[in-house]
């Protein structure tokens, strides 16, 4: 490791952010299994879930963290690694020191088993076996392949292989639900594993038809599996992969090879795996190709289905028709645009650069007023058109979408545009008079939703106009985000906002919501502190602590706070 490793409480917050920070407090006592790796830390966190959590330094030392939980995976820092590295802290752990001792046990280990004798690795493999049941099923079906003879049968080896795919012993009642998916989906894993290294002894073709057999179990499974962070999927991916590769190696039936591609890609179950049709294309020869069409124009005649039509459009693009992939989209154009972005798209790899740019605008006409539109779309004209100098029609596309749906990013966006044409001032004079009589709904979400004009203006760096404006219509993320951009110089007004957002949180409960509380009070002293009134502060909270003594967490995080 050539950097040294940047771990501290400033670290995971400049990562996770206050809200998963603050979060992050009370997973404390749930982080177990606390252990080094070569490159960082890996612990389990017990929350709604079972998350597996690692936690890594790159080359320069800089902190990665890496979750299985949904916003985790989103790739996210989220409160569990938060969690993960406070418990680093709090434990003492020397991360450096014990990443080297890892790396040194590695190396133990390796040194020990290539010098043991082969009774010795035998002993210790067959303990495995005997803890491992799955391990043991692995390990006979590849027994079974490497030893049997060329008249093996494959009812032997589909027997074998049936256990490996039962979802029964990681689900009750019939149904496998998240904390038990992710250990389903490794044993799926393993079967793809056992299915190549049947390929690999020779028997490909044995192969070809147990992966078949598998990928049609987990569609008849699936909707009984809670696959939320799509572990059984990449499972899949890999029972696909071993599909492949065995009609690579095996004399395969090119038009029975195409009747089970088109059944599957057609089928309701067609995304377990989803099938790239280019990594059959050359296989299925002349003769599977021609059948497979046959199969996919039956299919679409009379029917709306999307599947029939997404996969004529793969029989286009992996045969290399642009003017019938173009056609074939155009028969299905999705309401927001990203369908005439997928033929600007196309036409631009083949140089015709015209008509990519007629379908991208007629997108735009198409959706102009729709609210939820491809942002890639304008983007793509918007390029063009700036590359082209047409500067003026670049700021016109992003005027158009901020008033089909105003939201600070795509006022973010106008804003470039107009700046690049060098016609800022007018136009932002126009849309904030726009915003500024723009009626909108009353929405109870009182952190998230809120006055686009507020956000544009906060944007803008112009606070003394947000603030008037938020008067008439502000979130609390509003009020809070002025708040601290006006506490040095107003900090009797920023005060108001502190104390006006904490009252209705000393209504709720949770261990973030407590963080968040000791925040503000923090802010709150420090406007006292600025107008000289320390004692009315003190007054404050000692009342607050009087009226919610009850809440043991709030109390223990406000003293941990030096409140």
């Amino acid at each position: 490791m050539t950097g040294v490793p940047t771990f501290s409480k400033d670290a995971l917050l400049d990562l996770a952010g206050d809200r998963s920070y603050a979060r992050a407090q009370s997973y404390l006592d749930a982080v177990t299994g606390l252990e080094a790796t070569e490159t960082g830390v890996t612990a389990t966190v017990y929350g709604s879930d079972e998350y597996e959590v690692t936690l890594a330094f790159d080359a320069d030392g800089e902190l990665s963290g890496d979750c299985d939980c949904p916003y985790g995976e989103d790739g996210n820092f989220c409160k569990h690694c938060v969690a993960v590295g406070l418990a680093v802290l709090e434990r003492g752990l020397d991360v450096r020191q014990a990443q080297s001792r890892a790396a040194l046990n590695g190396r133990r280990l390796d040194t020990w088993l290539e010098a043991l004798p082969r009774e010795r690795l035998l002993a210790l493999l067959r303990e495995q076996i005997a803890e491992d049941r799955n391990l043991r099923r692995r390990l006979e079906i590849r027994a079974t392949a490497e030893q049997a003879d060329a008249d093996l049968d494959i009812a032997t080896l589909r027997a074998q292989i049936k256990p490996l795919l039962d979802t029964a012993p990681y689900g009750r009642y019939g149904y496998v639900e998240y904390a038990g998916a992710a250990g389903y989906a490794e044993q799926v894993g393993g079967v793809a594993g056992v299915l190549r290294s049947l390929t690999a002894a020779g028997k490909a073709s044995y192969t070809v038809t147990l992966a078949r057999e598998a990928i049609a179990y987990l569609g008849e499974v699936y909707d009984q599996i809670d696959d939320s962070d799509g572990t059984l999927g990449e499972a899949a991916d890999a029972l696909e992969t071993a599909h492949r590769e065995a009609c690579t190696a095996a004399e395969i039936d090119p038009v029975e090879t195409a009747e089970w591609l088109a059944g599957h890609m057609l089928g309701d179950w067609s995304h377990l795996p989803e099938i790239d049709l280019g990594d059959y294309w050359a296989l299925l020869g002349d003769t599977g190709r021609t059948r497979f069409t046959e199969r996919v124009a039956e299919a679409a005649q009379g029917s709306s289905g999307w599947a029939a039509k997404y996969v004529k459009q793969e029989i286009a693009r992996v045969g290399g028709d642009v003017d019938a992939l173009v056609a074939a989209l155009a028969d299905d154009l999705d309401p927001i645009g990203r369908t005439h972005l997928r033929i600007a798209e196309e036409l631009d790899r083949v140089g015709r650069d015209a008509e990519a740019l007629e379908w991208a605008e007629r997108g735009l006409r198409d959706t102009i007023r729709q609210p939820y539109v491809e942002d890639r779309l304008a983007d793509y004209v918007v390029d063009r058109y700036q590359r082209d100098g047409r500067l003026a029609d670049a700021v016109a596309v992003r005027r158009d979408r901020f008033r089909a749906a105003p939201s600070l990013e795509d006022y973010r966006r106008l804003r470039d545009a107009a700046r690049t044409a060098g016609c800022w001032d007018t136009e932002r004079a126009a849309t904030l008079d726009l915003l500024a009589h723009r009626t909108v709904p009353d929405v109870p979400d009182v952190y998230y939703a809120g006055s686009v004009l507020v956000d544009v203006l906060i944007d803008d760096g112009d606070v003394a106009a947000a603030w008037r404006a938020a008067e008439e219509r502000a979130n609390e993320r509003q009020w809070l985000a002025l708040a601290d951009l006006v506490r040095e110089e107003r900090p009797a007004d920023a005060l108001k906002v502190y104390l006006r957002v904490i009252e209705p949180r000393t209504r709720r409960t949770g261990d973030g919501n407590y963080q968040e509380i000791a925040r503000l009070l923090l802010l709150a002293r420090d406007c006292h502190r600025r107008l000289g009134t320390e004692a009315e502060f003190t007054a404050y909270l000692a009342a607050l602590r009087t009226t919610q003594k009850r809440k043991r967490n709030l109390m223990s995080i406000l003293d941990q706070r030096g409140l």
